[in-house]
């Protein structure tokens, strides 16, 4: 029965360039000198080490523990010494340093012990910890945790289970060569995702530029689950996409603020579900991958790459010409140049293309743009890119957000097809990174402002508690005040004038006190001028002595003590200025 298929709005059709990595199987590449492992290599948190300098560990053993539910763990694909857990470049357009565990192989590749499972006799729970901890993630770009993905919608029934094995992207050919050579594994792991989703239907999704996969997945399918759908859909670029190729396949249309699964259905690559099935049927986490090697290259081919080989030892391989100018990491329209050929294979390194001046020629010189609105008629978003262009470039950010910018999946046909040559994907990465970078020092402006508002809050409450044990305080002593004395005997009580006599010896005790402080803080003032020493009196005129002496004489008139000051001021001798004077 032939599947009705959907078209989505958009897309162009690059030049494939796919047939001269087909033509051999995939080899095994060399192990290298020093393997250079990122614990970061998926989409969410970074994995925390579990293994220092000096440590041995073997093929398979654990180096870095999963930090959180959207993480994956990452495995030594080798036995060995650890040399360091350091920085080191990272496969990253920015080429920052990333934490990474250094391993010198010992050349025996012992693996660990290991250990398949039956996941038909686990709970579900227990199958997705069991894939996060064997670090699968999506193998078609994304690198998106695979366990995270398998939890359906409470509320809604799964459909569909489409698997992706369009590999629209130029160059790229190994899930191609993948599905040609290791089909039936691919169907057994689909197999494992149907049963954790309970997907009613499957449907694999393969352009039909490629009949070898095509004919090889069909195979498969016949022979290990005849109810598998196996869908030629035509070669149109992006149709690899996960949402693209959920609207050919299901009509679907899925909204950039809801998830797949809320619609009842869900999308994995052939490459993902494939090392699913290795990490519960084998044992074996995900330690390797397929990188296609492509280009401006002599012996173009597909290998299985151990994780953490630098790429300029896995670039040798191809043998590149010696016009090569740079490197590609991923496909033409969506990959980007490799910043440091020191940088290692990871989880998300698909394809790896030699670029040269003929194969990529320098672009033109960026152009005004002209409002033609190409780019708008291949987004297959049905955004507007010309608009986003212009406040990207205004640095609106707001307005590009009005805009949907992160509606965008930076698929690159807009750029494609620009006549005025705007890099417009360049652009609209700019604009997130800011609207990303101004969100987090919200946060963080906003974290901060929570916590000196606690602050204060504590702060009252304390001062208000305070305040409330001294009003106890005072309280109870005034009680203890008013409170009657006890009785006693007439003969005992004292005479009531002799009740006052305590009162009036405690406010003369207070005067005679006030009084001494006085007379203290005067001796000190007196102390001080005397340890005060004139300067600059060696050569005084007989004029200025006079005024001196004079001024002495004044001081030492004055009253020192509080009972001097008293009487003079009782004698009616002027005491200042009055008013009124």
């Amino acid at each position: 029965m032939l599947a009705q298929l959907f078209r989505f709005k958009g897309g162009v059709k690059p030049q494939t360039n796919k047939t001269i990595s087909v033509q051999e199987p995939i080899a095994q590449a060399p192990l290298p000198a020093r393997l250079f492992v990122p614990l970061h290599q998926s989409i969410g948190g970074a994995p925390n080490p579990l293994v220092q300098a000096g440590d041995t560990v073997r093929k398979g053993q654990l180096i870095g523990g999963a930090d959180a539910w959207v993480s994956a763990a990452v495995h030594a694909p080798t036995s060995g010494r650890v040399l360091a857990v350091e920085e080191h470049v990272a496969a990253h357009p920015s080429g920052l340093p990333t934490l990474s565990v250094v391993i010198e192989p010992d050349g025996r590749d012992e693996w660990i012990e290991r250990r398949p499972v039956d996941h038909q006799s686990l709970p579900p729970e227990r199958v997705r910890e069991l894939l996060r901890d064997a670090g699968v993630v999506g193998l078609g770009g994304a690198a998106f945790p695979s366990h995270a993905k398998l939890t359906p919608a409470r509320s809604v029934a799964m459909e569909q289970l489409v698997i992706n094995g369009a590999e629209c992207e130029p160059f790229m050919t190994c899930d191609d060569m993948l599905m040609r050579e290791r089909a039936d594994e691919i169907v057994r792991g689909i197999a494992i995702f149907r049963e954790l989703l309970a997907a009613r239907e499957v449907l694999i999704g393969i352009e039909d530029n490629k009949q070898e996969a095509i004919a090889a997945m069909h195979e498969a399918v016949l022979r290990l689950a005849p109810d598998y759908r196996v869908v030629a859909v035509p070669t149109r670029y992006p149709a690899g996409g996960a949402k693209q190729l959920i609207r050919v396949l299901t009509g679907k249309e899925v909204p950039a603020s809801r998830r797949s699964t809320e619609l009842g259905v869900q999308c994995f690559n052939v490459a993902t579900v494939y090392t699913a099935y290795r990490a519960l049927a084998c044992g074996e986490p995900v330690l390797s991958r397929i990188v296609t090697l492509t280009g401006n290259v002599e012996r173009p081919r597909n290998w299985e790459v151990s994780l953490g080989t630098p790429m300029r030892e896995v670039v040798a391989l191809a043998r590149p010409r010696a016009d090569t100018g740079s490197f590609l990491m991923g496909g033409p329209m969506m990959g980007f140049e490799i910043p440091d050929l020191d940088a290692p294979v990871v989880k998300a390194t698909n394809c790896i293309i030699a670029a040269s001046p003929g194969l990529f020629p320098p672009p033109p010189p960026e152009m005004p743009c002209i409002r033609c609105g190409a780019c708008a008629e291949v987004c297959p978003h049905e955004l507007q890119p010309f608009e986003l262009y212009w406040f990207s470039r205004a640095r609106n950010f707001g307005k590009t957000q009005e805009y949907y910018i992160f509606d965008c999946i930076e698929c690159g046909c807009c750029s494609y097809v620009c006549p005025s040559h705007i890099p417009l994907v360049q652009y609209f990465r700019f604009a997130k990174s800011e609207i990303w970078a101004r969100e987090r020092e919200k946060q963080a402006a906003d974290a901060a402002k929570e916590r000196f508002e606690l602050r204060n809050a504590r702060a009252e409450r304390e001062q208000a508690e305070k305040a409330e044990r001294l009003a106890r305080a005072a309280s109870a002593r005034t009680s203890e005040k008013k409170a009657p004395p006890e009785r006693t005997n007439a003969v005992d009580s004292p005479p009531a004038a002799a009740a006052g006599e305590p009162a009036a010896a405690a406010a003369t005790d207070a005067d005679a006190i006030r009084k001494a402080a006085i007379a203290a803080a005067m001796a000190r003032a007196r102390a001080q001028r005397e340890l005060a020493q004139p300067k600059n009196t060696d050569r005084l005129s007989a004029e200025q002595e006079r005024e001196i002496a004079a001024v002495e004489a004044r001081r030492g008139a004055q009253p020192a003590t509080p009972e001097a000051t008293a009487g003079a001021a009782g004698s009616g001798a002027p005491a200042g200025p009055q008013r009124g004077e």
